[in-house]
């Protein structure tokens, strides 16, 4: 399952909660502009209370942040990471 989601998270096995997160993270990520109340239904659907989409969201945007710094200043990228994109 680790090889899908490094390739790419819709062909994991991933659970209802899992994939709701993962959704969630994605948009988050690429449109945070747009998140709004309806975001947050299919999260509380999978039984995630208010206290737990608010520490998802805080884990989410700490990965964006430390991702933009260490693209920033071109950290090495671990070994087993794809290579970058020119």
């Amino acid at each position: 399952m680790l090889a899908a989601l490094v390739v790419d998270w819709r062909t994991a096995a991933l659970d209802a909660r899992w994939r709701a997160l993962a959704e969630y993270a994605e948009r988050l990520t690429l449109a945070p502009h747009a998140i709004g109340e309806l975001d947050l239904a299919p999260l509380r659907a999978v039984g995630l209370s208010d206290a737990a989409i608010h520490d998802a969201i805080q884990v989410i945007a700490y990965f964006n942040y430390i991702n933009r710094v260490a693209d920033g200043v071109h950290v090495e990228l671990e070994p087993n990471m794809p290579p970058r994109e020119p």
